[in-house]
């Protein structure tokens, strides 16, 4: 299909800021199916739409896994499911996050204290 909206391996890691390797990985795990002229591959809009999906998810933390299952559920099922499952997993990862910043909160004040302790016995 010469001349349609589609872009090649090299556009899309340029694109997307991703390398070959990366790419090839999401090929691999079938989270991206490109259209395969010998051994050059195509890029359309769906698959720059499951892209730009993929990285805002890993973005947020979520597993390839939970994307791809996410991904599969629009496939099979349509957008209303995918949405619910969206939330579902959303709700969930956002109590993850919140849980990583109470920790991170507790390492910056302890590391906090144990500099200033440090800056204060070089002090005395």
């Amino acid at each position: 299909m010469p001349g349609s909206n589609r872009i090649t391996f090299k556009e899309m890691c340029e694109r997307f800021d991703v390398t070959p390797r990366t790419l090839r990985y999401y090929e691999y795990i079938e989270l991206l199916q490109p259209d395969r002229e010998g051994r050059a591959r195509f890029y359309g809009p769906r698959e720059m739409a499951r892209m730009k999906l993929i990285l805002r998810g890993r973005r947020f933390g979520f597993s390839l896994e939970d994307l791809r299952q996410w991904l599969e559920i629009y496939e099979r099922e349509g957008t209303e499911s995918q949405y619910r499952i969206w939330i579902e997993h959303a709700d969930r990862q956002l109590e993850v996050l919140r849980r990583q910043r109470a920790e991170l909160d507790d390492t910056i004040r302890d590391l906090k204290a144990l500099r200033d302790e440090t800056e204060a016995s070089l002090r005395d």
